[in-house]
């Protein structure tokens, strides 16, 4: 009797061994997934953050590139941008100013 009751005991526990490599194999094959997953995202995150950089330049200089314009633009003649003109010309020369100052001393 006691024989037999180890018998059964020990079909158990193989079977709750069986169970737990069963489980923790597939633990092990999601948690590769998700880390395969996470390598790929890492890559994409830096890929996009490299684009938002350029993309950040790109309107910097266009924004210069409509500054510009629009200072020629009022020299032409256009009324639109005049008061942006003067300030900038203003600026202009107070710089020049500046340096005048400082090469005359």
């Amino acid at each position: 009797m006691l024989r037999s009751i180890c018998i059964v005991n020990m079909s158990n526990l193989i079977e709750v061994v069986d169970s737990l490599e069963h489980r923790i194999d597939t633990l092990l094959k999601h948690y590769q997934a998700l880390k395969e997953r996470h390598e790929l995202l890492e890559g994409t995150i830096a890929s996009l953050d490299a684009e938002n950089k350029n993309l950040k330049d790109t309107l910097e200089e266009r924004q210069k590139e409509i500054n510009t314009l629009k200072a020629a633009n009022a020299l032409l003649g256009s009324n639109d941008y005049k008061r942006e003109t003067k300030l900038k010309i203003n600026t202009l020369i107070r710089e020049i100013d500046a340096c005048m100052v400082s090469l005359s001393e």
